[in-house]
């Protein structure tokens, strides 16, 4: 098995997660000097949202230049840096990769030569809309030209063969320097209708978001031609040894859809974000529905990734639990347990909530999942977003019975059992409001998210428990993980 199919990820919002210099934004020094927390709590990976130079448009995701290291975050050196230090604790670093679009001051963008490395029309030519709303055709000086996001973020014509190759480059560059793979912005959206023909209205069926937006997307992006794109860096990544990996932020509500960035489970993405998952009701028939639409849907070869917050969504704690500590250690046990590779978002690990007093600086309205990481009181001197009045980090690992140390305790028992990290995945009948499945052919699971006590006859003993779970019997808002005789 690989490393990224057995161990969990971590993401860290790099601006957030720890300031080692004092200027209030988290830098990668910070990251560094919190290498041991990360070793003590378990994780395998870390995922660093975008490093590179950027006007900060979109916080990072308008990139200015894909080989270099945003000042204000460290230095090139100082991300090798991290890498070789993360790495002597067996700990592998991703960046985020953001090819479906550029930042307007990237020089690309500027050169006359490279009109063609974006996408560029004489007139408006079609109904296509903004994800963050209004036209997504701006006028610029050559033209209009099109940003599917923020008109500071014109997006690249992936029909242009000099787009792909510039971005073999980018790959080997950062494979060279050990990176250990990608987490790939907007990953279904990088190839447009080449016609550029009219986007289809959102009808009554169409997801929440689709609604909110208008339209299906099903012409600005979800073109079949994608699968070109990941399966030429597919390659790429098995020329290095060991070999590098690719995460997809696959933005697509249907299972299937989401299933099919795989390829044949072994020549495109080796993980793509399951957003139904994300988008679920937190109640036991919803998820247990995502998930077995999900185990059935993937190739034989494909390898299922499951999180429950990033940088773009309210954090889980406040989404689906509302604060409810013992839901949010539920969730927690879900994750760290289904069949798949965990994502934990920094902070999910104490339960942390987003901080409504935050905003202002994002104009969509993402600060409140985006604010510094609670380390202990005053750790942050005047941080470029507001802490919030929680948890700490050190409060937490004083306290055996915290969620930080059901998160470190979950990790453990993955790593001590294989059925964990790599058993199939079975749906196990149980009581109305209770989500139970089997991993392998000896560790059961069990969430009781109702309001009832649930009484189980798995004939299990009890591995781990919250809220005074037992073998046979779980409590309202309980879960229990058992070792099947």
């Amino acid at each position: 098995m690989s490393w990224w199919r057995e161990g969990v990820l971590y993401q860290i919002y790099p601006r957030s997660f720890a300031d080692a210099d004092g200027d209030g934004v988290g830098d990668l020094r910070g990251i560094r000097e919190r290498l041991d927390y990360l070793e003590w709590l378990g994780v395998d990976g870390i995922w660093l949202n975008p490093v590179h130079p950027s006007p900060n448009a979109d916080w990072g995701y308008d990139v200015a230049d894909y080989t270099g290291v945003h000042p204000e975050l460290g230095t090139l050196a100082g991300l090798e840096e991290l890498v070789a230090e993360a790495a002597g604790r067996g700990i592998r670093v991703l960046l985020d990769l953001v090819p479906n679009h550029t930042s307007d001051r990237h020089p690309w963008f500027s050169d006359p030569a490279k009109r063609d490395w974006y996408v560029w029309a004489d007139e408006r030519p079609n109904n296509w809309v903004s994800v963050f709303g209004g036209p997504a055709w701006t006028r610029g000086e050559r033209g209009y030209y099109l940003h599917n996001f923020l008109p500071q973020q014109p997006d690249l014509n992936w029909w242009n063969e000099e787009v792909r190759d510039a971005f073999d480059g980018i790959l080997r560059f950062w494979f060279d320097r050990g990176i250990a793979g990608f987490r790939i912005d907007v990953a279904h959206g990088l190839v447009k209708d080449r016609q550029l023909r009219d986007n289809t209205l959102a009808g009554p069926d169409a997801s929440e978001g689709l609604r909110r937006i208008g339209q299906l997307l099903d012409r600005s992006m979800n073109q079949p031609e994608v699968h070109d794109v990941f399966k030429r860096w597919r390659r790429i990544c098995d020329e290095y040894e060991p070999r590098r990996v690719l995460v997809g932020e696959t933005y697509v509500v249907d299972v299937a859809q989401m299933a099919s960035f795989y390829g044949a489970g072994d020549d495109e993405l080796h993980l793509a974000f399951n957003f139904a998952f994300v988008h679920s009701r937190f109640e036991a028939d919803a998820l247990r529905e995502v998930v077995e639409a999900t185990e059935a849907a993937l190739p034989p070869a494909a390898w299922p990734v499951w999180t429950a917050s990033n940088h773009d969504h309210v954090r889980f704690p406040t989404r689906w639990c509302e604060g409810d500590d013992e839901l949010g250690r539920c969730a927690l046990v879900a994750l760290l347990t289904l069949r798949g590779t965990p994502v934990l978002y920094y902070g999910d690990e104490l339960l942390l909530e987003s901080v409504e007093e935050a905003g202002g600086r994002d104009s969509m309205g993402r600060d409140p999942s985006r604010t510094p990481m609670p380390w202990a009181a005053g750790a942050w001197s005047d941080p470029w977003l507001p802490v919030g009045a929680q948890t700490t980090v050190g409060a937490q690992q004083d306290d055996r019975g915290s969620p930080l140390h059901l998160v470190r305790d979950l990790i453990a028992l993955r790593r001590e059992r294989a059925d964990l990290r790599a058993g199939a995945y079975a749906p196990l009948d149980a009581p109305t409001g209770v989500w139970a499945w089997r991993r392998g052919d000896t560790t059961a699971v069990a969430l009781n998210l109702s309001e009832r006590t649930a009484e189980l006859d798995l004939g299990g003993k009890l591995l781990l428990g919250t809220n005074s779970a037992t073998a046979s019997r779980l409590p309202p808002r309980a879960a229990a993980i058992m070792a099947l005789r």
